[in-house]
């Protein structure tokens, strides 16, 4: 069976292995890591699915604090979601839709802070809420597919249609 616990219940060394099998070893030069870089995870919203028989790490998801900086410099805060990463060999078993299921019960539907990711807009749009719509001017710091770039947000607390996206650093 299958359960989603705290990920600093898990051994940063496990988590590691499953994000090199899951993205390879190089994927610190990935955007979406430059994009956090330097910030501790919310360690509030990462979660782990481990097999509670087996006791094996299965799959993680990761957030962090970024912020999407307009042209006058004021910065929005968001959360960052992503990596969200499950062992080759149990993709498909539905981990990684209840990782995610799990994380978006612990945020409020009214929260004001967008949750962002860098990931497949078909699966995130239909089963999550996210979208590419309203990204389109907004800069990363290395390359990504603009189609890729989504965000879920509260449409009470509009954003800038342009901007760049960076870590949380005020």
């Amino acid at each position: 069976m299958t359960s989603i616990i705290p990920l600093a219940e898990i051994d940063p060394q496990l988590v590691e292995a499953l994000l090199d099998a899951a993205f390879g070893s190089d994927r610190h030069d990935r955007t979406a890591y430059k994009l956090r870089e330097g910030m501790d995870m919310l360690e509030g919203l990462s979660l782990a699915a481990v097999d509670q028989e087996k006791h094996e790490l299965l799959g993680s998801i990761q957030c962090w604090p970024i912020a999407l900086t307009d042209e006058e410099d004021r910065m929005y805060p968001m959360i960052m979601v992503g990596p969200v990463a499950v062992y080759p060999d149990f993709q498909r078993e539905g981990i990684g839709r209840a990782m995610m299921t799990a994380l978006l019960k612990e945020i409020h539907p009214d929260d004001p802070l967008p949750l962002v990711m860098i990931g497949d807009p078909e699966y995130y749009a239909r089963f999550f809420g996210f979208t590419a719509e309203g990204t389109g001017g907004w800069t990363l710091p290395g390359p990504w597919e603009p189609s890729r770039l989504l965000v879920r947000s509260n449409p009470a607390h509009p954003l800038p249609k342009t901007g760049t996206l960076g870590p949380w650093t005020r």
